[in-house]
């Protein structure tokens, strides 16, 4: 766990810029509590890539999840026009967020890896009972997503945040082949 979040600090605070909590080495916010799972491609100790899902039903003080309270105007980083619906509170729906490829990916390995990471992240919303994933993704998610045999729907606008392009998709896990 240690080694996953030290490896999303590299990705979203080092690389993107993203200004995000951190403590020794560390990137996490709000939405990482008992609630969520996490998942890491990883060799060793070396983190490959991760994510991490949080059940829509969720609740921790004021917060819920990070679709939903971006929604609501609770984060100023995220606008809240981001989904074409009212998010889902539903056991049936996860959202999936902080999914990164560690820029020491080869190039010739990163479609690997990303098929391991989608491939775990379908595994394990199965085994959590869930029939949707919803994430904030970059715009570019329905090259990759083809590309790995997986069916998604765009949920939401493209977007531009913190100089990204990204929108919310909206996976249905029984359009996925098992």
């Amino acid at each position: 766990m240690v080694n996953l979040l030290k490896a999303r600090k590299q990705s979203f605070i080092v690389q993107n810029n993203w200004d995000l909590p951190e403590a020794e080495g560390m990137e996490y916010d709000q939405y990482d509590t008992p609630a969520s799972r996490w998942i890491a491609v990883h060799d060793g100790d070396k983190i490959l890539a991760g994510i991490r899902l949080t059940p829509t039903t969720a609740k921790c003080g004021m917060y819920t999840y990070m679709i939903r309270d971006a929604q609501k105007g609770m984060l100023d980083s995220i606008p809240s026009d981001l989904l074409d619906f009212e998010a889902p509170v539903d056991p049936d729906v996860w959202e999936s967020s902080r999914v990164f490829v560690s820029h020491l990916v080869p190039a010739e390995q990163r479609t690997e890896v990303q098929t391991q990471l989608m491939l775990q992240l379908i595994e394990t919303s199965r085994a959590l009972n869930a029939r949707q994933v919803l994430g904030l993704v970059p715009a570019v998610w329905s090259r990759w997503i083809g590309r790995l045999g997986l069916v998604a729907e765009r949920a939401g606008p493209v977007m531009v945040i913190d100089g990204a392009r990204v929108q919310v998709a909206r996976m249905d896990l029984n359009a996925v082949p098992h």
